[in-house]
């Protein structure tokens, strides 16, 4: 009978120390290298934020940043929502559906193509009717107090915005104020 040694792939060899003479295997090294970037990255992150403790961030509205494509042709406008039911809260609503509809504008209550600003707005849709316009006006004027700080113009904060949307959705807020009130 012949005697047969063990095939070499049949063992499992020893695990090898590295060949630079520190006798730590490859899954030690990376253990190390591991725990050495964790501290790294926790003395950066800890850095980070003394580095920009002072600045004052306001946090972003997700429908700041997402916008999705209008691929349907318009024809006609769409009809004003008619959500609300006291006068005051039906124009600010009014007035939220005309700007963002029909375009808006700073520096002016209206621009050439149409496009208003939020005042504008609010005289547009009040019709004439003075005491409700300056109803209006007052609730947009608290609801920015609330919600800004300081005591801000409506058409200084229209005018201090690159587009229409924080002062549209301005609007719609300050309509749901009114509505609560009951105004």
């Amino acid at each position: 009978m012949l005697q047969t040694r063990p095939r070499q792939d049949q063992t499992t060899p020893a695990p090898r120390a590295d060949r630079r003479g520190d006798g730590l295997s490859l899954d030690a090294r990376l253990a190390a290298v591991d725990a050495a970037m964790t501290v790294r990255l926790e003395i950066a992150a800890v850095a980070h934020e003394v580095r920009t403790a002072h600045i004052d961030t306001v946090p972003v509205d997700l429908a700041d940043v997402v916008t999705v494509p209008d691929t349907l042709p318009h024809t006609t406008p769409a009809p004003p929502p008619t959500t609300y039911r006291t006068p005051v809260a039906a124009l600010l609503e009014r007035a939220q559906h005309r700007m963002t509809s029909g375009g808006w504008c700073a520096g002016a209550l209206t621009d050439e193509s149409g496009a208003v600003c939020m005042m504008g707005a609010i005289r547009a849709e009040a019709g004439g009717n003075d005491a409700l316009e300056s109803s209006a006006l007052a609730v947009v004027r608290e609801a920015l107090t609330r919600r800004f700080g300081g005591d801000i113009s409506v058409p200084d904060f229209n005018d201090a915005h690159g587009s229409g949307r924080i002062p549209g959705r301005m609007l719609g807020e300050a309509a749901s104020v009114a509505d609560a009130r009951g105004l």
